[in-house]
């Protein structure tokens, strides 16, 4: 069956916090239950934003190194109505990108949007007191880069061309606050995550010309599944957010959605926090 729908890949749709994932048994040493969690909050921010996609008419397609990760947000997207498939791709792989796009390419069509949500595990389970630079090997360090710097540079090599062509195209990138304001003890994310900010600036100025716009965008905290894996206290969470909330997943897809739809046009080398007003500075 040949697609007729417009084509959004989101790049790491699930979560590592996710009820059976590698953090929350880090945290708990067992699986933990997220029945009582919305369908939209079950796998992260990431989940949040290929849900809204396929509620905005996208064949949504969702990126993991395991087709099995994403095959429970693959089945919550078809009982919605929406289109979806899982396209296997390691960040870490310059080989496994080209592959993956290849793949995109042939059975759904180029992309107009790419939504680069891939996070990483390595050194989240150190003690605390271990993250830190002298305790940090070099390899973990590469894995780091590879994923939240050259993966989406090597994401973008792959699907710019297109949008370039077609003169429309969207990229956005979920960050970290970290970006403004680094985070003790995340010597590995406050790197990496401040220099593909500065590549993200650097493209979107690049291509704006070609129709296409490049944004990142910096989540707060969420009602995700990763508060039911650290068993935090979202009461606590909001006590330091001046909307004296914390975030709605189903929200914070929305924004993305916003940022690669046509009224967004004129806006590209954002880095949007979006945060209920947590981060109090002027830039």
């Amino acid at each position: 069956m040949i697609n007729t729908k417009p084509v959004a890949v989101v790049i790491g749709a699930t979560s590592k916090w996710q009820s059976d994932g590698r953090n929350t048994r880090l945290a708990h040493g067992r699986d933990v239950d997220d029945a009582e969690l919305p369908v939209t909050a079950r796998w992260g921010v990431g989940g949040a934003i290929a849900q809204k996609f396929a509620r905005e008419g996208f064949h949504v397609v969702l990126t993991t190194r395991t087709a099995k990760n994403a095959a429970a947000l693959d089945g919550a997207i078809r009982e919605q109505g929406g289109a979806c498939s899982i396209v296997e791709l390691d960040l870490a792989s310059a080989d496994s990108i080209a592959g993956a796009f290849a793949r995109v390419r042939e059975s759904v069509g180029d992309p107009q949007v790419v939504v680069l949500n891939a996070g990483y595990l390595e050194g989240r389970d150190l003690p605390p007191e271990q993250e830190l630079l002298e305790h940090i090997p070099l390899e973990m360090f590469e894995t780091a880069q590879n994923i939240a710097s050259r993966g989406p540079f090597l994401v973008a090599k792959a699907v710019m061309p297109a949008m370039r062509e077609r003169g429309w195209g969207r990229v956005v990138a979920i960050t970290s606050v970290a970006v403004r304001q680094p985070i003790p003890n995340l010597i590995l994310s406050n790197t990496a995550r401040a220099g593909v900010t500065g590549f993200l600036k650097t493209l979107a100025l690049e291509v704006a010309a070609d129709g296409v716009t490049v944004n990142s965008v910096q989540p707060g905290t969420h009602a995700t599944d990763r508060l039911v894996g650290l068993g935090a206290d979202p009461d606590e969470l909001a006590a330091g957010v001046a909307a004296g909330t914390i975030g709605d997943p189903d929200d914070f897809g929305a924004v993305c959605a916003f940022l690669c739809s046509t009224h967004a046009r004129f806006v590209t080398g954002v880095a949007l926090p979006v945060d209920g007003g947590a981060y109090r500075g002027l830039q």
